[in-house]
């Protein structure tokens, strides 16, 4: 079933609410094809050489999905002069999508292999689900503010990438029914880790977190689940990323 006719018939429901049905997702690759006149491509390529391969990331999977995804399409069109510099950009409502590097280099961190299942916390413009998808995983994504939601399931579907499920809702409370999963990336920083989010990997899952406090430090962590209850942790240095945004009434 295609996302824009879920859309159609359920319009934005409540925080916890479909946008799509949980298709099942993909593991070929890639599912978007850039044309070949596409005016961004060199751009791409630049960006990739000299604001990720020189940064230090190096999976080739991770470089190639990179390559492909049109960022463009992510950022308002005021903004696609910028789409391929390093930086993050505005996407509306106080969100922006992340610095390209960052986005790799989180990527990267998760360790994946196709077909594993991946959780996003946040799914913003929809870009970094892109880059999943290209990967070849399963994808989850919850966004909590209801217009991007929508807006990112509409360019998802437009560039192809119907094979994705995606939620408007709470991501600090991961997505119970659908874990465990082999890895979670979140792309809005709390002030602690979630423990629902923890609870939802698989052994031997890495979650891919910011945490730290508005305005103040905040520090890229990379989790392992290595037993039931036990967790090793990686920091992967300090960053900034905007609030993760929590429903009305929670703590």
């Amino acid at each position: 079933m295609r996302l824009g006719i879920l859309l159609a018939t359920c319009g934005l429901l409540a925080a916890s609410s479909l946008l799509t049905a949980c298709v099942e997702a993909s593991t070929s690759s890639p599912t978007f094809a850039p044309l070949a006149a596409d005016p961004f491509t060199a751009a791409r390529e630049e960006l990739v050489e000299s604001g990720i391969i020189a940064w230090g990331v190096e999976d080739p999977a991770v470089l190639q999905a990179m390559r492909t995804v049109p960022r463009h399409r992510f950022v308002p069109p005021e903004y696609w002069d910028q789409a391929y510099k390093n930086h993050p950009l505005p996407i509306g409502f106080g969100q922006t999508i992340s610095q390209p590097y960052i986005v790799a280099l989180m990527t990267e961190a998760l360790g994946l292999e196709i077909g594993d299942r991946v959780l996003e916390i946040g799914t913003g413009s929809g870009y970094q689900a892109a880059v999943l998808a290209e990967l070849g995983m399963e994808v989850y994504s919850i966004e909590i503010v209801g217009p991007l939601a929508e807006s990112a399931a509409n360019v998802l579907e437009e560039l192809g990438y119907t094979k994705l499920n995606l939620k408007h809702g709470d991501g600090y409370f991961g997505w119970e029914e659908a874990a465990p999963f082999d890895a979670i990336i979140a792309t809005a920083a709390p002030d602690h880790v979630p423990q629902p989010l923890l609870r939802q990997l698989k052994l031997g899952g890495i979650l891919v977190i910011p945490v730290g406090p508005v305005g103040g430090f905040q520090e890229l962590w990379s989790i392992r689940r290595t037993a039931e209850d036990v967790y090793e942790n990686k920091s992967l240095g300090g960053v900034t990323f905007v609030p993760l945004v929590r429903e009305a009434g929670t703590d």
